[in-house]
């Protein structure tokens, strides 16, 4: 157990164990590019049909990050090396899978187990997608390869730049606000920074009464 010297804010041991267990997760290597795989520890099965996606499980696993940070800030170093490696996997192909495969309706909708059938207006039984089928291509948009770019998909937008503030937040360092690029899948490469995603999701919120979809 490390040393605690009291009269100083400190993490309880369990907030300890959890910042070593996700220090541990995020800096073991793998592969979220189209020719690799995500290492195994992360989840992409909690929660279906609407988050059961390994990008999930980065976004989750990124909360208790800056409030660690205002905790203990002298070791701002680890927790920026944790968002660091949350963000990376965050551009890569398997991040953004559901949209970049997940191509117009969904073709097993009239064959859902019966629980996804709730999440459904009854009336549009077996004509309507189950919420967390993204649909790429659909009317009234077309298809939009860029997860980010694309009139749909905010939530993949939405807590990809929260993540990035926290990152920012925790480092003070610019390092995402360089161009970096998405996906990384030939032609579907597209480059982005922290400051032009939000100028982005700011531009379709404001052009779109109801918001963005």
């Amino acid at each position: 157990m490390s040393k605690v010297i009291r009269g100083y804010p400190e993490l309880s041991d369990r907030s300890r164990g959890w910042l070593r267990y996700l220090y541990r997760k995020a800096t073991t290597d793998d592969n979220w590019d189209k020719n690799g795989s995500p290492h195994p520890h992360w989840d992409a099965v909690s929660n279906e049909p609407t988050s059961s996606w390994h990008r999930m499980d980065l976004r989750g696993s990124s909360y208790a990050i800056p409030l660690m940070s205002d905790t203990t800030p002298a070791w701002r170093e680890v927790y920026g090396k944790v968002l660091d490696e949350l963000l990376h996997r965050h551009t890569s192909y398997w991040a953004a899978k559901d949209w970049l495969d997940q191509i117009g309706n969904d073709p097993r909708r009239a064959n859902y187990q019966e629980s996804w059938y709730g999440l459904i207006p009854r009336h549009l039984r077996g004509e309507y997608d189950v919420p967390g089928w993204t649909a790429n291509g659909v009317e009234p948009w077309g298809l939009q390869m860029d997860p980010i770019g694309a009139d749909g998909n905010l939530f993949f937008k939405g807590w990809f730049l929260m993540m990035l503030g926290f990152y920012l937040y925790v480092t003070g360092d610019e390092k995402w606000n360089e161009p970096f690029d998405m996906v990384r899948d030939g032609e579907n490469t597209f480059t982005w920074s922290h400051t032009t995603i939000a100028d982005h999701l700011s531009l379709q919120w404001s052009r779109t009464a109801e918001g963005c979809q």
